[in-house]
């Protein structure tokens, strides 16, 4: 107790007395990035306004596709979505990707990958009958087993490795609660392999893999039933639904349908941003959008690289609108009328209104009719005297 308190005695001669109210704050190291220390071993921070303000994001962007009217068919769907994606984030930041269509156009194959798969068959069989050698042999990516012919190597990856993903598959159904979180840990590498090289491997039962293609690249993909105008309807009421809910500023349309006039002129009126991804350069779509590209544009990167032109042509027009004048009614100075004037002399005292009608019968009392005249009150004043 004793050595206590000489010590607060002895610091209290060391501080001076306008500092002991201070309080020390020590930075946290995590808001470092330099070496440099400071006076009390812990690293020295320099705050400054700057470090604290919030960076502010581009424009959120949001991309709309509609499969029916433009599907990709010169690309595989993940390598054309991956290009629109890319093309883009050139406006802003991608926050949602949408592709709608009929169940139609998931189980149509366009004519070239009919004739990719032609041709596969024919050296399949060559291969079988042994004219034709491959190069390399073909290896199993999810074993690595090495097959010198295309039939053998489906084959094996049906019998073993495709029973194998369904068993994984029951397992994951079957199980319930913790075990499933478990199981779905387990099993969330092999059934990955196993996709990916199914891909490759694999035909596709039905279509040529346009949803899972595209669901790969990040789109959320959405069926309708194969009715007239029912993808059409139902893209529409989603873009509507977004732009209620305030989610994008800029709005990406992949169509050349001209039934979405509509609602890009709500968009305009709205004060978004619209571009149209198609190929009919004098569609009614072009000439209500900002900006309009090419299917050929995009895959090529020409969409990018002009994207920086537009995107500064948007800031320069906002600029603008600030020095424009603009109407404000509430800044109108206020005109007087006569329900003003009424009203406000309801606010007037009672007092002020007597006081003021004495005034005025004073007045009037001193005031002489007009034919009575200055000079007839001098002549009789003087009659008077003489008398």
């Amino acid at each position: 107790m004793v050595g206590f308190i000489r010590f607060r005695i002895l610091f209290s001669t060391i501080v001076p007395a306008s500092s002991r109210n201070q309080i020390l704050v020590i930075p946290s190291a995590k808001l470092s990035h330099s070496g440099s220390t400071s006076g009390f071993g812990y690293p020295a921070t320099s705050y400054s306004s700057s470090s604290f303000v919030p960076k502010t994001a581009g424009n959120r962007v949001a991309i709309f596709w509609d499969l029916d009217n433009k599907s990709p068919n010169s690309l595989p769907p993940y390598n054309a979505a991956v290009k629109l994606k890319t093309a883009a984030s050139a406006f802003g930041v991608v926050r949602s990707m949408v592709a709608y269509a009929n169940h139609h156009a998931f189980r149509y194959v366009p004519p070239v990958v009919r004739e990719r798969r032609k041709e596969r068959k024919t050296l399949d069989h060559l291969e079988k009958r042994g004219l034709v050698k491959p190069a390399e042999p073909y290896v199993c990516r999810v074993c690595g087993r090495k097959f010198y012919n295309n039939i053998k190597l489906v084959n094996h990856f049906k019998q073993i490795h495709e029973r194998e993903q369904m068993k994984r598959l029951n397992r994951l159904e079957s199980a319930r609660g913790k075990k499933r979180v478990q199981l779905v840990a387990k099993f969330s590498m092999k059934m990955e392999k196993y996709k990916n090289s199914a891909r490759d491997v694999l035909t596709p039962k039905v279509g040529y893999g346009l949803a899972d293609e595209l669901k790969r690249a990040g789109f959320w993909v959405q069926a309708v039933p194969d009715k007239p105008q029912a993808a059409d309807d139902a893209l529409r009421n989603h873009m509507v639904d977004m732009m209620d809910r305030k989610l994008f500023e800029c709005l990406v349309l992949v169509s050349d349908d001209s039934d979405f006039v509509d609602v890009l002129r709500e968009a305009r009126l709205r004060c978004l941003k619209t571009v149209v991804v198609g190929d009919n350069n004098d569609g009614a779509l072009r000439r209500c959008a900002d900006s309009g590209f090419s299917w050929k544009e995009v895959i090529l990167g020409k969409a990018k690289k002009e994207a920086v032109s537009v995107v500064g042509r948007w800031k320069d027009r906002e600029v603008l609108k600030r020095f424009e004048w603009t109407y404000k009614p509430e800044l109108k100075p206020k005109v007087v009328t006569l329900d003003d004037s009424e009203v406000e002399s309801e606010d007037v005292n009672n007092e002020d209104i007597k006081s003021d009608e004495n005034d005025n019968s004073e007045v009037k009392e001193k005031i002489e009719p007009w034919w009575k005249l200055d000079s007839d009150d001098d002549d009789h004043t003087a009659s008077n005297s003489f008398k």
